[in-house]
């Protein structure tokens, strides 16, 4: 048996069937932790739900800001993006199964002294903080109010206070947990920031360098972070190289963190 974290595939379902080969995945003993970002801007959106639904407990899927969008659009609450690639997902027989599996997803998966997420946290926040976090939007997620839920979560992300409410609350939470790459010292995301680290603003580090308490003693595994590339130490396994950008798709062995890719075979979004 092997586990292998995997960045975000983000549709790009021909690149994932090599990957796959290449590590030699075999379903009936090995397992997936995904890190999110299944959807979007690549060509199979498709296809890679219902692999990844069709693996069953084979695969530990945690939610990413794109596979969010895909939960609005189902919902009637967002309008289309320039480069969205969901058509194929909302318009397919089995949508409704498709959304309703997304929806029972969690947004941190905690397990063997790793805590995967698609994006960060907050340096403050403990790990019964990001767990209960994640709970409370699960929950709402997966009730019959979800639609208005996931209409809360648009827009753009205020810092994170704790006295925040309402649907500020909801926004900064998520600004960590789907959304977060560089922070100013004080922990304060810098939303607007995509680049690599070496880009970012005089003093802004990224997340995982201010020492998050819900980190003291677990790796951190995540993707959500192109330019970032993927990355292993001891303190982090990152995993989105940019796959969805004509870059490569990457696995890590999380027993021994040897790190597999294979070059896009898609052409990059536009």
């Amino acid at each position: 048996m092997a586990r292998y974290a995997i960045g975000d595939i983000q549709g790009c379902m021909s690149t994932l069937e090599r990957l796959l080969a290449l590590i030699g995945f075999d379903r009936r003993v090995d397992e997936l932790w995904l890190v999110g970002d299944l959807v979007n801007r690549g060509p199979r959106s498709l296809d890679v739900l219902r692999w990844a639904r069709d693996l069953g407990d084979r695969a530990t899927v945690v939610l990413g800001n794109h596979d969010l969008h895909l939960l609005a659009r189902a919902a009637g609450v967002a309008k289309a993006k320039k480069r969205d690639t969901l058509d194929d997902v909302l318009a397919a027989p089995d949508r409704d199964e498709l959304i309703g599996w997304l929806r029972a997803r969690p947004l941190v998966h905690v397990a063997d002294g790793f805590l995967m997420v698609h994006a960060g946290v907050h340096m403050a926040w403990s790990l019964a903080d990001v767990q209960g976090f994640a709970r409370e939007f699960e929950a709402a997620l997966r009730g019959p109010g979800w639609a208005a839920w996931v209409a809360s979560t648009i827009g753009k992300a205020p810092t994170w206070r704790a006295h925040r409410t309402g649907d500020e609350r909801v926004r900064a939470i998520l600004g960590y947990l789907v959304r977060v790459r560089m922070c100013t010292p004080d922990g304060d995301a810098l939303h607007d920031f995509d680049g690599a680290p070496a880009e970012a603003p005089p003093g802004a580090v990224p997340w995982y360098e201010l020492a998050p308490w819900a980190l003291r003693d677990r790796v951190a595994v995540f993707g959500h972070w192109a330019a970032h590339g993927a990355r292993v130490t001891d303190r982090i396994i990152a995993t989105d190289s940019a796959c969805v950008w004509g870059g490569a798709l990457t696995a890590v062995r999380l027993d021994d963190r040897a790190v597999f890719a294979v070059p896009a075979v898609e052409p990059p979004a536009g």
